[in-house]
């Protein structure tokens, strides 16, 4: 093996582990919208309770699927917007080691009931200490590489990668300060209204600098890859990017409208929601131009396909969180299905689109062969965009009866709809859901077919930075 190629294995092996823990999340997340329609699908087995299986998936789906990917192509592009090698390649095979140990122990901690009562932070504090240490592994390892880069400027997708990195690392810390009582259990050092501030000062900004900025980076070095041409203005990515940074830390107590909490900080974090449209559009905007030149590609190519339905996507969650922060249409939205309606256009129509356009990309150069099957690639494309439809508009269509119901009251005053009321009136949205997640699932089953079939019996081929040699069987 020639001593100067890409360290891309570590990019095959995360890539492979994205999509175990996608199919795993997915289907847990399946299971769980079935729970709702069927309660006794649990068999009255605590592990297979609706709490501790829905806090699994988001565990999966998040942490497994999603920062795996986003760890994977962060090292892959990385390496090649700076011309070098991965700084401490021993570092970075920790990093994967580390942090898929940590999803399989703590998701089996989620179902044995281990929970801290914080959402998208649910592991309790041995979990939390792994994971703080495979971060700063994972820092030293990307910023190492940028430090030791051939080329003067650092490329665009590396800023985002780069917050992401810096923010998450802050939020986890932070949100995650607690007094350990048995291994099992943790309080919090924040009470209260304190604590609810600062969980969803981490909540939000765990799908802002995660969920958002970290798959921007994909995005910003992969499109321009894929379409054949360079980002439209690079000028305005830049100014989006410290926008999007200094707006989307303020916009958490979004989330907390109503409560008692100061009404500044409400007003503030609804404020810092609709300034936040500005540099979000701006990306999509930029993404779009991108594309317009390869218009004829796109018609053919099912991982361009990928990549610019998730632009869509994007733009409708990013014009659609700033309105939901809106304190008058939050009192309307907020704990309905509205607000899952649009977490899951997020989840599902940007953030995992954008990530099988980018794998469906990244795995034939992966493996130095062509994609198994465009068609099943295809396939899969339709049943994704069917599936994300009609799993939003059944939860629009539940919320929005949520709020009317809800709201609803008597002429004496009072609410005229009992809980239980309301609830018997979601069963056709909710099976509407398990029906759209299976579809999603299924395609999701298909691409992991597709790529195992892609790279059977294959290594990762070497790749060397320009100017540098591999050896045998390798290619520059």
């Amino acid at each position: 093996m020639g001593t100067a190629s890409y360290q891309d294995r570590i990019v095959t092996a995360f890539t492979a582990c994205a999509m175990f823990w996608a199919v795993l999340g997915m289907l847990a997340g399946v299971y769980v919208a079935a729970e709702l329609v069927w309660p006794t699908i649990n068999f009255g087995q605590p592990a297979l309770s609706f709490g501790r299986v829905r806090t699994l998936h988001t565990t999966l789906v998040l942490f497994g699927f999603g920062v795996s990917a986003l760890i994977g192509t962060a090292f892959y592009s990385v390496q090649r917007t700076s011309h070098v090698r991965l700084f401490a390649p021993g570092l970075a095979w920790f990093v994967f080691y580390a942090w898929q140990l940590a999803i399989v122990l703590g998701g089996c901690s989620i179902l044995a009931g281990w929970n801290s009562g914080k959402e998208y932070a649910e592991l309790e504090w041995p979990f939390d200490l792994a994971i703080a240490v495979a971060w700063v592994a994972f820092a030293i390892v990307f910023f190492g590489t940028i430090a030791r880069r051939r080329m003067e400027s650092i490329y665009i997708s590396n800023w985002f990668y780069g917050a992401l990195i810096i923010v998450v690392a802050m939020l986890h810390i932070v949100n995650s300060l607690a007094m350990p009582a048995t291994l099992g259990k943790s309080y919090s050092l924040f009470a209260g209204a304190q604590d609810a501030v600062v969980q969803w000062w981490y909540g939000h900004n765990a799908v802002g600098f995660l969920l958002t900025g970290g798959f921007l980076g994909m995005l910003y070095y992969f499109l321009p890859k894929h379409a054949e041409q360079p980002i439209w203005s690079y000028r305005l990515s830049i100014v989006s990017f410290w926008a999007f940074v200094y707006t989307y830390i303020w916009a958490g107590p979004h989330h907390l409208h109503y409560h008692a909490i100061p009404e500044w900080v409400q007003s503030l974090g609804m404020v810092m929601s609709l300034i936040l449209l500005a540099p979000s559009w701006a990306t999509m905007v930029n993404g779009i131009m991108t594309v317009s030149a390869a218009s004829q590609k796109l018609r053919t190519d099912p991982a361009l396909k990928f990549i610019v339905l998730s632009l869509a996507f994007y733009g409708l969650a990013t014009f659609e969180g700033p309105m939901l922060a809106i304190k008058s249409v939050n009192v309307f939205s907020h704990f309905t299905e509205w607000t899952i309606g649009h977490v899951h256009s997020g989840a599902l129509g940007w953030n995992a689109l954008i990530t099988f356009g980018t794998f469906y990309f990244l795995v034939p150069r992966l493996a130095g062969v062509p994609l198994y099957s465009a068609r099943l690639a295809n396939v899969h494309f339709w049943l994704a965009l069917a599936g994300v439809m009609l799993y939003v508009l059944a939860m629009w269509g539940a919320g929005v009866s949520q709020g009317v119901l809800w709201l609803s009251l008597d002429e004496l005053g009072e609410v005229r709809f009992s809980f239980n009321d309301v609830m018997a009136a979601m069963k056709p949205y909710y099976l509407l859901r398990f029906v759209a997640g299976l579809v999603f699932l299924v395609g999701a089953m298909l691409m992991a077919v597709n790529l195992a079939r892609t790279f059977a019996g294959r290594r990762t081929i070497e790749v060397a930075p320009p100017g540098s040699r591999v050896g045998a069987g390798g290619r520059t």
